[in-house]
């Protein structure tokens, strides 16, 4: 394995100094970053040209200036990395110490949702194939995939925020809307379930009449202007949680592993008002650490109770229901800070930004209103990478599922009289994620090159707002360093890739060659 590892790191810089070397060079003579200067009036031109030119180099060839940029950057093993100034004499770390967390946490937000939801919808898919619920997805996928995603930003800025802040106003749902979204969630759910015409057609109407009935409880409440979820609401979702939770880890038929969820929602809920007491008075980011620390303990010790043999599969369950419901709870506190927020001067009734990373004039020191913001800033840039990425997902694990449920192994599980959970949780399931690893790996650096314009359009400070700034202004420092920064991110996703399919598959022996 370590000499594995070893190949893989020097092909990987190898590859990392070619690319950086014909980037730098592109770069050099795509245009002159000294043409401003040669054609301004100003009476200090020349002399800030001089000054650019030493400051930058640029009295040196091309390829002689990219080996004195390349020994600034391995410098890092002194510890005194230098990858110089941008062309307004900033220190290129300190423009990155910016831009890095932003495209980071972007790209992280949208990834997360992506796999999380294409891989289930697509094994779904798989499952039920032929089904209504499967052409639909089909439809809809590649609907997404052949979006352009600056397009779909514009939608989400026009009717995601500036519709939905008008909405927010008196937050009235009107009959036509209450009519449109039950008939699609019927149609969904329909397809989802699917069955027999006369099981279709019940669904379709059971989810009909109460989605109608809860949009217009909804809104006759004033719900949207007001959002909470109280300790009934956490109840209700603490039960529901308990319930997939089992499902999906277990199965129902282990009634210690259900009761264990079970009592983990009851627990949940019965600590709704202390855990509620704490988050409010002591918000900040230790809290919510320790919050999630006890938690994780809490579900530990109630799963090992109700484990009498085989605990680990219990003990799993009642952690993973403990930590969503103690996020129901999470988002309750964000609900009851929701209206306050919404009623401040720096908002204005109107939450859901369309240009920016953060409101500056949000009040300092208030942790749940930060929260808040960032968070809604964080919802459209997200919610447009996420719809693209998410479209992939669906199609490749759909198909990745299919070949999985064809193999022989699949067949012998079943004959040996394992239960449909097992053999999809345990056996397809695994084996589905390895294909699923690589597009993992390359969708990474894909977002990373789409956040470009997701940034452009929403006006973020990030990665690709730099990149972009430096290809126009002839800013190579500038350049190199962004390029250095994902080039290295891609090269250890893929490095990454390599050494799950081990874990993944234990027929794969990195190490054996």
């Amino acid at each position: 394995m370590f000499a594995y590892i070893s190949r893989r790191i020097g092909v990987s810089l190898v590859i990392l100094f070619g690319s950086s070397f014909l980037v730098y060079n592109l770069e050099a003579i795509s245009g002159d970053p000294l043409q401003d200067l040669r054609t301004s009036t100003s009476p200090n031109a020349k002399a800030q040209l001089h000054e650019l030119i030493r400051t930058l180099h640029l009295n040196v060839p091309a390829p002689a200036r990219y080996f004195i940029w390349l020994k600034g950057v391995l410098k890092v093993f002194t510890g005194h990395i230098d990858l110089g100034t941008n062309r307004q004499g900033t220190s290129i770390p300190t423009v990155l110490s910016v831009a890095i967390p932003t495209t980071i946490r972007l790209v992280i937000a949208a990834t997360i949702l992506a796999i999380v939801l294409g891989i289930a919808i697509g094994i779904v898919s798989a499952l039920r194939q032929y089904s209504r619920f499967v052409y639909a997805m089909i439809l809809v996928s590649i609907f997404l995939y052949s979006l352009p995603i600056f397009w779909v930003a514009v939608l989400l800025k026009q009717f995601l925020a500036i519709s939905f802040n008008n909405f927010l106003a008196n937050g009235h749902i009107g009959l036509g809307f209450i009519l449109l979204m039950s008939v699609a969630a019927g149609f969904f759910w329909a397809g989802v379930v699917s069955g027999t015409r006369k099981r279709v057609i019940q669904i379709f109407l059971g989810i009909f009449v109460v989605n109608a009935l809860l949009l217009w409880i909804l809104s006759a409440t004033k719900w949207f202007t007001h959002p909470r979820l109280g300790i009934e609401g956490v109840f209700v979702f603490a039960l529901a949680i308990a319930y997939a939770m089992t499902q999906l880890s277990t199965g129902l038929e282990n009634k210690a592993s259900f009761k264990a969820a079970i009592s983990m929602a009851v627990v949940g809920t019965a600590l709704y008002f202390p855990a509620q007491h704490i988050l409010h008075a002591h918000g900040s980011l230790l809290m919510l650490l320790l919050f999630a620390l006890v938690t994780f303990g809490v579900g530990v010790l109630n799963g090992r109770f109700w484990a009498k043999v085989d605990s680990a599969p219990i003990v799993r369950t009642s952690v993973l229901t403990a930590l969503l419901v103690a996020f129901v709870i999470l988002i309750d506190e964000l609900m009851h800070n929701w209206i306050h927020y919404v009623h401040t001067d720096a908002v204005n009734g109107r939450p859901i930004p369309t240009l920016g990373q953060s409101n500056t004039q949000i009040q300092p020191g208030h942790f749940w209103y930060t929260a808040i913001d960032d968070l809604t800033h964080l919802l459209l840039p997200t919610v447009a990478l996420t719809l693209i990425s998410f479209a992939g997902y669906v199609r490749y694990s759909r198909g990745s599922m299919l070949e999985v449920l064809n193999q022989d192994y699949i067949r012998t599980a079943r004959a040996k009289g394992l239960t449909e959970r097992t053999v999809i949780m345990r056996h397809a399931f695994r084996n589905t994620l390895i294909p699923i690893t690589t597009i993992i790996v390359l969708d990474f650096a894909a977002i990373i090159g789409g956040a470009i314009i997701t940034e452009t359009v929403f006006g973020w400070t990030g990665m690709g707002k730099l990149f972009v700034q430096a290809i126009e202004t002839f800013d190579e420092n500038l350049l190199m360093a962004t390029f250095l920064i994902t080039s290295l991110l891609t090269l250890l996703a893929n490095l990454l890739a390599d050494l799950l399919y081990s874990v993944l598959d234990p027929r794969i022996r990195v190490g054996g060659n």
